[in-house]
Parts: C-alpha cells; sequence; structure tokens
C-alpha cells in the first residue's frame, strides 16, 4: 500500500515536547497530534503508521468513529449481506466499529487487522502482529466468521507527501510511541487519545495546559 504523494496534513507550529525522529522510518509506530494541532481532520488524533519511506508516509486514524454508520450497515450497503440479516453475523462484527481513518479516498474501506488473517497479494504485513488489506473480500471474511480475530474497519486514510511527515514532526506537530494491540483494536475509541500520551509518560491535562499558554 503506497502513499498517494498527496499533501493530507498541514504543518503546524506548536510549543510542546516531541521526540526526536531519531529511529528512523516510524511505520508500525503510533503518531499522536499534539493538543494544539491546528488542522481539524487531525486534532487529537492516533495514527498507526502502515508505510513509511522516502517516498512518503500512510497511516489509519484508530480513534476516530466515522458517523453514525455501523459495521451492518456498511455490509449491507455494500451488498455482502442483505438487510435484516446482520443478526448472523458473528459478534465481534455486530460490535466492529467504523472510523473515520484520513482524509483521502474517504469511499474505500481500510482494515487493519491482527496477522491470523492473510490474503496472498492483497495483504501488506507491517509488522508481527498487525496487517492491513483494502479488498471487499475480509469483509465477507469478518461477516462469515471466518476474518481476523482482531480488526478495525477506517474510511479512507492519511498521506503525507516526501519528508512532509519528517516536517510535521520537527515543527512538534506530532509524537510518537511505539505501538500495541490494544491502542490499535480496543473498543475504547474516545479514550485511545489520553492513553497514547500517557504510554510516553506525558500527562494529557498538563501537556494541553502547557500547549495554551503558548
Amino acid at each position: 500500500m503506497a502513499p498517494t504523494g498527496k499533501r493530507t496534513g498541514e504543518s503546524t507550529r506548536s510549543a510542546g515536547p516531541a521526540l526526536p525522529n531519531s529511529a528512523g522510518y516510524l511505520d508500525g509506530r503510533l503518531l499522536i497530534a499534539m493538543p494544539v494541532m491546528g488542522d481539524s481532520r487531525f486534532e487529537r488524533s492516533v495514527i498507526y503508521l502502515c508505510a513509511h519511506s522516502a517516498e512518503g508516509a500512510m497511516g489509519i486514524i484508530v480513534n476516530h468513529p466515522a458517523g453514525s454508520i455501523d459495521f451492518p450497515e456498511l455490509l449491507q450497503q455494500l451488498g455482502i449481506i442483505k438487510k435484516g440479516e446482520h443478526i448472523k453475523l458473528p459478534e465481534n462484527a455486530e460490535s466492529m466499529k467504523v472510523l473515520r481513518g484520513g482524509p483521502v479516498d474517504t469511499g474505500r474501506g481500510f482494515v487493519l487487522h491482527s496477522s491470523d488473517f492473510y490474503i496472498e497479494n492483497a495483504t501488506l504485513r507491517i509488522d508481527d502482529g498487525v496487517c492491513l488489506t483494502a479488498t471487499v473480500d475480509i469483509l465477507r471474511a469478518i461477516a462469515s466468521g471466518s476474518g481476523p480475530k482482531h480488526a478495525i474497519l477506517a474510511l479512507g486514510y492519511a498521506g503525507w507527501a516526501p519528508g512532509q511527515l519528517e516536517t510535521e514532526i520537527q515543527s512538534n506537530g506530532w509524537l510518537h510511541c511505539d505501538a500495541d494491540a490494544d491502542l490499535i483494536f480496543g473498543d475504547d475509541v474516545d479514550d485511545k487519545y489520553n492513553r497514547a500520551l500517557q504510554k510516553i509518560g506525558i500527562d494529557p491535562g498538563m501537556l494541553s495546559n502547557e500547549a495554551g499558554h503558548a
């Protein structure tokens, strides 16, 4: 899954700490928006980076719900199940949240999922525990109970042009931290932002106060 090269995030000027970009490329890690993020599309967002290289970066926002639509309704819209058939879905499919993955290609679904499910020539293995699949086949598998153990469905993705993400990190637009399954796949979407900050030892309240007085 290659980045499009489209400019989808804006560089931000913000006060507050940012981790140095000393680990090289950040694919497989989480980006955490600084509280003073100036782009409303990314405010309080936690983004799992699926790809990051000299060609740019691509990630999925894992903590912004896509509105009122739920997974069974989406499957009906796509013609994967018939109306009323959602009662036959596996329990984890019933409760699976539909997220707003980013401002690019919002009409397309991207499934971040555990590595126990793989489709040849369609699934991108990001690290040992997380994969990305963007074909309708994985939605059919989830609906039938043969999909991955853990998954989130996101509409759209976030993309950065070459060097853009590095510039935004240097401008204190983003923090980053190690990813874990709970932050990616956990049900408590509204709490992921605070927990991601706490993971790197930052009190969200203190950071907000400091940024507000910059």
